[in-house]
């Protein structure tokens, strides 16, 4: 085993995914990113990989409104550099659009799209949090 490995032990359990579909995320600085995700989205963490030695982790199993994501940070050296985020958005559809909206931007996520009531009927806006991951917050 490398340095940067982690043993798990066999007879741990892992939580369950929650959801249809859970994104995994390579950030830059996962420990950071699932501290941001509690305060912008009031994530809850449910289960962490150690850091290395470089302050790296392999894995970190958050819930955000029932919802699993799941982070890491990159690791060069087994062929996962780190690549800018592009082409996708997490939606949080929600029922206190203000509320969700409210929180993320006291955060400190920058705005791409201010929230407002779009032609289906919900309001919708979009953010971009410090690690470069879009997010859209929808709902009534």
């Amino acid at each position: 085993m490398s340095e940067t490995s982690v043993t798990v032990d066999e007879d741990q359990e892992l939580p369950k995914v929650q959801g249809g579909v859970a994104p995994y995320l390579m950030v830059d600085g996962a420990s950071k990113a699932a501290t941001f995700y509690e305060q912008a989205f009031a994530a809850t963490e449910i289960h962490r990989h150690p850091e290395d030695e470089s302050g790296r982790t392999m894995h970190i199993h958050l819930l955000i409104h029932g919802g699993s994501i799941m982070l890491s940070d990159a690791y060069p050296e087994y062929g996962l550099p780190l690549r800018e985020h592009s082409g996708y958005t997490l939606t949080l559809a929600v029922e206190d659009v203000d509320g969700w909206w409210s929180r993320a931007v006291g955060a400190g996520v920058e705005v791409v799209m201010p929230l407002e009531r779009m032609f289906w009927g919900d309001r919708y806006g979009q953010i971009r949090d410090p690690f470069g991951v879009n997010w859209a917050i929808t709902g009534k």
